[in-house]
């Protein structure tokens, strides 16, 4: 059962060419989608889309059976960048998504404090983000956009300003929590071996469009799974579906 599709989407920002141009993806509950392009191909704005922070000029974006609306809730959102607010405690940016509308409850209190237990950060809730890490704010902004329990995570390269070792754990974290939970995950990345990695489908976006979708059919997800045989023909086939070898030559 797809939990989000799109369904013949165009975009276009005013006075300028168009970004998507009649994009069609059916993500099914529970899956790992990760959307991988060249710079500029569209992948971010396939995101914004999705999350209703942009509305089509053509087509539709559905969610659970229904057209997608501005600010429409169950849905959570990992930007490039953390984000968190530098004066706030680390437990409180967690539960800033509850804070914008009213008092966090008990319940709600105790939520934020299992995501950061689950992502090691038990003993920072009450340090600043200034005390913490790189690896370590990107999982507090993971835990923030899973604080509200949504059905569909949505992140737009949150790794990748990470060191090789960090953005493994944190595939790992990602990967763990959305299995826990059975959060449905749109992932955008440059990263083919990420990609392969964390999706139960890789979805090749090339001039604002889903040029191919490849379906990665790997077991259970582990560090020495990366160097399996297997591993490296589907990350291959996606660098072929890049067009990465003929760029090359």
């Amino acid at each position: 059962m797809s939990l989000l599709s799109l369904r013949d989407v165009h975009f276009a920002f005013p006075g300028w060419p168009a970004t998507v141009t009649g994009a069609n993806l059916e993500v099914q509950e529970g899956a790992i989608h990760c959307l991988v392009g060249r710079s500029g191909c569209g992948k971010t704005t396939l995101l914004k889309l999705a999350a209703g922070l942009l509305q089509p000029g053509r087509g539709e974006v559905v969610f659970r059976s229904r057209a997608k609306e501005r600010g429409l809730p169950d849905i959570g959102f990992v930007f490039q960048s953390p984000n968190l607010l530098e004066w706030q405690r680390v437990i409180d940016n967690v539960l800033l998504p509850v804070t914008l509308h009213r008092r966090p409850t008990a319940e709600e209190a105790q939520r934020a404090e299992q995501l950061l237990a689950q992502l090691g950060l038990a003993d920072h809730a009450r340090k600043y983000p200034r005390q913490l890490s790189g690896g370590q704010q990107s999982r507090v902004a993971l835990a923030r956009a899973l604080i509200l329990q949504p059905s569909l995570l949505l992140l737009d390269e949150p790794f990748a300003a990470l060191d090789a070792i960090t953005r493994e754990e944190l595939q790992r974290d990602l990967l763990q929590m959305a299995r826990q939970r059975g959060t449905t995950v749109l992932f955008v990345t440059h990263d083919i071996a990420e990609a392969v990695f964390l999706a139960d489908r890789v979805d090749v976006v090339e001039d604002g469009r889903i040029a191919q979708e490849i379906a990665i059919d790997l077991p259970d997800r582990h560090a020495g799974l990366r160097y399996r045989p297997d591993f490296a023909q589907l990350a291959a086939r996606v660098r072929a579906a890049l067009h990465l070898e003929a760029a090359a030559a």
